[in-house]
């Protein structure tokens, strides 16, 4: 891997691990749901897909910018300023798989596939108590856009 990024430090071990660790999980969880005895619905309801995407948005999004979950991310990451409403910027910090679970949990693109399959493995195994949580992301989500709307009316008077 070396010459892959000459200018710029990137933890290509550490991506491999992590993007393991996401395949292993996943595999795991088929196995288990293989042996389980159930089965998969013939198709996924498109409310569901549209519940699913708004949270993913929503929870990747909280874990990689609120502030208040800076807690959680302080480990791996190193405080820049404040950023957008109620969410800080934060950069990656260290050397090897500290650097690269810091930039997983910085990027709320990244979080999105992590957040999306669990989600979506919560509705094949737990599928009220995974659309109760994701409808409290997606009000959520909704009352956000909904604050930005009414300070953007308040500064326009």
């Amino acid at each position: 891997m070396a010459g892959h990024s000459p200018r710029q430090e990137r933890p290509l071990g550490a991506y491999a691990v992590l993007t393991g660790v996401l395949l292993a999980l996943s595999g795991a969880f088929a196995g288990w749901f293989r042996r389980s005895g159930r089965k998969l619905p013939e198709h996924v309801e498109p409310w569901d897909i549209a519940l699913v995407t708004v949270a993913t948005h929503k929870l990747s999004r909280t874990l990689a910018k609120d502030r208040v979950t800076s807690a959680v991310r302080a480990p791996f990451t190193r405080f820049e300023g404040d950023a957008g409403p109620g969410e800080v910027s934060e950069v990656a910090r260290g050397r090897g798989l500290r650097r690269a679970v810091g930039e997983l949990l910085v990027c709320p693109y990244c979080l999105g596939l992590w957040i999306a399959a669990a989600l979506t493995a919560g509705l094949l195994v737990a599928p009220r108590a995974t659309r109760w949580g994701a409808s409290v992301l997606v009000a959520l989500t909704g009352s956000d856009l909904l604050q930005i709307a009414y300070a953007k009316a308040e500064a326009a008077l």
